[in-house]
């Protein structure tokens, strides 16, 4: 069991100050890490939970799509001295058909979901080539990478995105000893489903494909971390694991 141990590591989570990203800085907290979050705004129940556990949790305030991903990562390497995992987890949605999608709403969850996962993981690759170390990479992709979905036309692009994108850095960074793989949540109860728990017709039609019967928790990706993180995963690498409840398999 030491190989799934984190003990020792430094973890850069982006979007932790609730629901899945929060899940992921408290169970890589729990395995042993130290948590810098990446975070619009302060994380004060993250870092309440964290420091229960006896681990360092610092949080920057930081607005991905906005500010320079190079500054957010200097910044984290200045008050932790050095990263050991990343994991992309901040993340925005749009809804509205196709035919009246606005550039705006495009833009907007482009740089968030896709762009600012992609040069953030370049600047802590940079970091870790430099330092001559092994380091983890974790995305997190969608159920959507893998199907179309309906009227989130920018979100369903970036996830798509983040498919390829870990496939590709898989490749090119595994000689410097550093892995990429990415989790890909199924409908989860958090902010961004609100809007189709609360419709009870969606609702009733997503819940009848999930073959577990149930919205996936935020803690449901806890297993999952933990593992792409770890020694255990050493040989996996360009791999999206689904946690969806069985909704891909039907």
């Amino acid at each position: 069991m030491s190989r799934f141990s984190l003990d020792g590591r430094i973890a850069m989570v982006t979007g932790c100050n609730k629901g899945l990203g929060q899940a992921i800085a408290v169970a890589l907290a729990e395995a042993g890490a130290d948590i810098v979050g990446v975070n619009r705004r302060p994380a004060e129940e993250t870092a309440e939970r964290i420091a229960s556990l006896g681990r360092r949790y610092e949080n920057l305030e930081a607005q991905l799509g906005r500010d320079r991903e190079s500054d957010i990562v200097a910044q984290a390497l200045e008050r932790m001295g050095r990263l050991d995992i990343l994991v992309n987890n901040a993340g925005t949605i749009r809804r509205a058909p196709a035919l009246e999608f606005s550039e705006a709403d495009w833009d907007e969850v482009i740089d968030v979901n896709l762009r600012a996962a992609f040069f953030l993981s370049q600047h802590v690759a940079r970091h870790l080539v430099e330092r001559r170390a092994p380091g983890r990479i974790v995305n997190i992709a969608s159920v959507l990478s893998f199907q179309g979905g309906i009227r989130v036309p920018s979100y369903t692009a970036s996830k798509s995105g983040i498919l390829g994108l870990t496939r590709l850095l898989a490749n090119e960074w595994a000689v410097h000893g550093i892995t990429v793989n990415a989790i890909a949540p199924g409908y989860m109860a958090t902010d961004n489903t609100q809007a189709l728990r609360e419709d009870e017709v969606r609702s009733a039609e997503i819940l009848g494909r999930i073959p577990m019967g149930r919205w996936g928790r935020p803690e449901d990706l806890a297993g999952a971390a933990i593992f792409l993180c770890s020694d255990a995963a050493s040989y996996v690498n360009g791999h999206t694991l689904a946690v969806d409840g069985g909704w891909l398999a039907r």
